[in-house]
């Protein structure tokens, strides 16, 4: 890659969103180590899905307004391709 990914001017605040989603999965272990209601488990395994899908559409908003728009500007088969990655991207995340 020649250059700097999308995310790369918030990646300490990216950095720091996926240690607290870490810790939220960390946090399910010790749930489930605890034997904690099953109900209260899946409270937090949604909070958790949550916080992975907003990352994920913050990180996907950087991607379109860097990498494809840039691509866009060029034209050529590059845009085509970027384009098309997005929509298989965005096609992920809907089916998950």
């Amino acid at each position: 890659m020649d250059h700097a990914p999308g995310y790369a001017h918030n990646k300490a605040a990216h950095v720091a969103r996926l240690r607290r989603i870490e810790g939220q999965v960390r946090g399910l272990q010790r749930l489930v180590d605890a034997d904690t209601y099953c109900i209260d488990v899946l409270t937090q395994v949604s909070a958790a899905k949550r916080a992975l899908d907003s990352f994920a559409l913050a990180l996907l908003e950087e991607h379109l307004g860097h990498c494809v728009a840039a691509a866009i500007e060029h034209g050529g088969p590059e845009a085509e391709d970027k384009i098309s990655e997005a929509s298989a991207a965005i096609a992920r995340l809907v089916r998950s």
